[in-house]
């Protein structure tokens, strides 16, 4: 084996000269030095602390899915993320986590998903009566309502109120700001926690689990069916014929509450800009739904022929992928093409850098959702917008049904104009839009 010293490194040094600039925006100190250093570097983030950073598609398809088995996810989501939404399908490991998985798994099968197709419809057709024709306005917090009321309403139906649910949406979006300040300032951690800081966001968390609580609670006593995915998870039993206790469901509740609004939303909102700024894409999808709306089709069915909205999607995930990092950890020693892993080595994939690789993509930084006419599968090695593998999101489908649902609907009744000059991010735990005005015309 080689030495890991053959992974290039970034000191200490210039990752605190830039600290601040990272603060803002990481993305571009890591494209500097994965240009300066190759596809893979170690950057020092403290004294014998550091994490490798790769943009190896190869890598990452080893990792994620060739030897899955030896790498865990960081303490950033096993750890810092439990502390705010708990032990849930996204922050679980080991045993633990395939438990959840196969109980969770059914409520995503696209059968189920079926059932819920018309509310999702609906929680998106009210969120669009927000639109103002010929006005300008910032499409992405219609999006981050629009997508959290789907998940309440495909969670729930109509058990949560207007009050309960805007507050569960002021506290995970409060929640992960400050855990972004957490990561990005690791510096800052004893202040953060002599200061009461912590304290008082996971007060916000406990708030949340106790309205999750009396939801819970209300379901069950009111003996009604209402077939949404808390029916589904109340339903579902262990192999031992248990059901799950309530504290690890109202953590499943938080993990499809983070995990299943912003990312949807994040990726909504770059959509809709870039469709502002490739209008022939409006019309393909335009031309597209009219000619479904005439075959008189089930929604199901009308989701899955939408090929052109999906295409779009595809390339607007690739361009832009919410989770634009991927971390892991491995247990024991690893070796990939020559570089070697000690144990507990911290990698912290660019998804948004695999993306956009010009040795695996052509004209990378353009947008061409023809690329993506035979489907997301021809990349499969190089594409990871939901992840890859066994941890692969369980709610994929669920997001891209969605997505499609509300671009077509969107399209449907606007035409969308850019009121911006070029699209600006905001890198957080997700990626997100920054500053999306966009200004609809109505087709009618």
């Amino acid at each position: 084996m080689t030495e890991d010293g053959k992974i290039p490194e970034v000191s200490l040094l210039k990752f605190l000269k830039h600290s601040a600039n990272i603060l803002k925006n990481p993305l571009p100190f890591h494209h500097n030095n994965f240009q300066k250093k190759g596809d893979t570097f170690r950057l020092n983030i403290g004294f014998n602390k550091s994490v490798i950073f790769s943009r190896d598609a190869g890598l990452v398809e080893y990792v994620l899915q060739k030897n899955q088995k030896n790498f865990v996810k960081s303490e950033i989501q096993t750890k810092d993320l439990v502390k705010y939404v708990g032990k849930g399908l996204l922050t679980s490991e080991g045993e633990h986590w395939k438990k959840q998985r196969k109980l969770i798994q059914p409520a995503f099968h696209k059968k189920q998903l079926a059932n819920l197709l018309d509310s999702i419809k609906q929680a998106i057709l009210l969120e669009y009566k927000k639109i103002t024709v010929n006005e300008e306005l910032d499409i992405f917090p219609i999006y981050n309502d629009l997508a959290f009321q789907t998940v309440v309403k495909s969670l729930f139906s109509s058990a949560a109120n207007q009050e309960e649910i805007n507050r569960l949406q002021y506290i995970t979006e409060e929640t992960q700001k400050m855990l972004v300040k957490e990561l990005r300032q690791p510096y800052l951690g004893w202040w953060f926690k002599a200061s009461g800081k912590i304290d008082s966001y996971l007060k916000l968390t406990a708030e949340a689990r106790n309205i999750l609580r009396k939801i819970v609670q209300e379901r069950r006593e009111s003996n009604e069916k209402y077939d949404d995915l808390l029916d589904m998870l109340l339903e579902a039993k262990y192999d031992d014929g248990n059901f799950m206790d309530e504290e690890q469901l109202i953590d499943e509740i938080l993990i499809l509450f983070t995990a299943g609004h912003e990312t949807t939303s994040n990726s909504l909102t770059f959509t809709a800009q870039l469709l502002a700024l490739n209008p022939e894409w409006q019309e393909k999808i335009y031309e597209e739904i009219s000619s479904l709306k005439e075959q008189d089709l089930d929604l199901m069915s009308y989701v899955i022929k939408c090929q052109i909205t999906q295409q779009v999607i595809e390339e607007s995930m690739r361009l832009y992928p919410p989770a634009y990092f991927i971390d892991r950890v491995n247990l024991e020693e690893d070796e990939f093409e020559g570089k070697y892993f000690q144990p507990g080595s911290n990698l912290l994939f660019s998804i948004h850098e695999v993306h956009r690789h010009p040795d695996l993509w052509e004209d990378p930084d353009a947008f061409k959702p023809e690329r993506f006419a035979e489907g997301g599968r021809k990349y499969s090695s190089q594409y990871f917008p939901f992840g890859a593998g066994p941890r692969k999101c369980i709610g994929n489908n669920f997001a891209m049904f969605e997505m499609i649902i509300a671009v077509t609907e969107l399209v449907s009744q606007y035409k969308i104009v850019p009121g911006f000059d070029e699209i600006d991010i905001k890198p957080l735990i997700t990626l997100k839009p920054k500053n999306a005005i966009l200004k609809f015309q109505s087709r009618s």
